[in-house]
């Protein structure tokens, strides 16, 4: 016949001989050397209810709060201080509570790339501040990299980043368009936008990427029922920064959410230049920001907001983070 023996669970306690006499409901009794209670499946019991009670009345923001973004920062090789706009790209992602950030530091120029091999998996969100002359990723990484952006990846292309990799097909293709490194006619299109907002996609001859010099200009939303624009001024003020302009690449499946006009006077094209856009690569989003030089322009809220709510987008679809009252806060440059 069998027999069931029921085990009572014993719990230690710090809980001495005297003070358990002193207190009603507590048994004391001996297991080896350590005393116990019974007593104290009781209060493990009470800890727990209460524990779970606090869940059940939390506010509904804290409830309901979604987990932070997993993302990856991959820097090391770039014309632009790198080592000085990454920690603050971080700081300011997890202080707005929606990341959870990691930096990747490829070797640098006079080192061997071959053995860089970072894992993109655990991440939502890869942002690449990389740039000019960065010497290739291992073909290994290349290809992880492809496969996470295509599987569902987000990316965000950063200032500089743009001006990296002019012969990887694929990111070039995630980016849309670029600029340095070579790139010309034969790397794509020059997009822009003319003075009536009509997509422009000029495939006569001429070079990949130009700027004048920093200064103050004018950000129109293109796209305003965006997530990221929605809600954002139709004009707002940037800079002084860097304007990008004669961006060339593939520039297929590109959405441009925003443009700035080029002046003639200062190095430009007359046009109207993209600043924000996104790109679809496979399941993939990319949000393209050419905004944020260095430090300086990225503490900028017109910086600092879009690349917040384009990395939520890339990572997520949506968009929660807002606008504060007042954008971009930031006074005309006086001249």
């Amino acid at each position: 016949m069998n027999t069931k023996t029921t085990m009572k669970p014993t719990i230690v306690s710090h809980v001495t001989s005297q003070s358990a006499k002193t207190r009603p409901g507590l048994k004391l009794r001996k297991n080896g050397s350590k005393n116990t209670y019974d007593g104290g499946v009781v209060v493990l019991i009470t800890l727990v209810v209460f524990l779970a009670s606090l869940v059940d009345h939390a506010p509904a923001s804290i409830k309901n709060m979604p987990a932070p973004i997993k993302t990856l920062i991959v820097d090391g090789q770039n014309n632009h201080k790198w080592a000085e706009t990454t920690p603050v790209l971080k700081t300011m992602m997890e202080a707005c509570g929606r990341f959870k950030v990691d930096v990747s530091t490829c070797p640098a120029k006079d080192k061997a790339m071959s053995g860089y091999l970072p894992d993109f998996t655990p991440y939502d969100l890869v942002v690449v501040n990389d740039g000019y002359n960065a010497a290739p990723w291992p073909r290994q990484t290349q290809i992880a990299f492809e496969k996470f952006v295509s599987a569902g990846g987000g990316v965000v292309i950063y200032h500089a980043a743009d001006n990296a990799w002019p012969k990887w097909k694929a990111y070039n293709e995630m980016i849309a368009i670029g600029g340095w490194g070579g790139r010309n006619e034969k790397s794509g299109p020059y997009l822009y936008m003319d003075k009536d907002g009509k997509v422009i996609r000029d495939a006569s001859k001429g070079k990949g990427g130009g700027h004048g010099s920093q200064t103050e200009f004018e950000i129109t939303v293109r796209e305003p029922d965006h997530p990221i624009t929605r809600g954002l001024p139709k004009t707002f003020l940037h800079g002084p920064d860097e304007m990008y302009a004669f961006l060339r690449g593939p520039a297929r499946h590109v959405t441009i959410l925003a443009t700035a006009h080029s002046a003639k006077n200062n190095g430009g094209t007359g046009h109207e230049e993209p600043m924000l856009m996104t790109i679809k690569y496979g399941k993939g989003r990319i949000f393209h920001t050419v905004l944020g030089h260095a430090v300086p322009h990225i503490k900028k809220d017109s910086f600092r907001i879009t690349y917040l709510r384009g990395a939520e987008w890339a990572a997520t679809q949506k968009v929660t983070i807002s606008v504060p009252k007042g954008f971009p806060n930031q006074p005309p440059q006086k001249k």
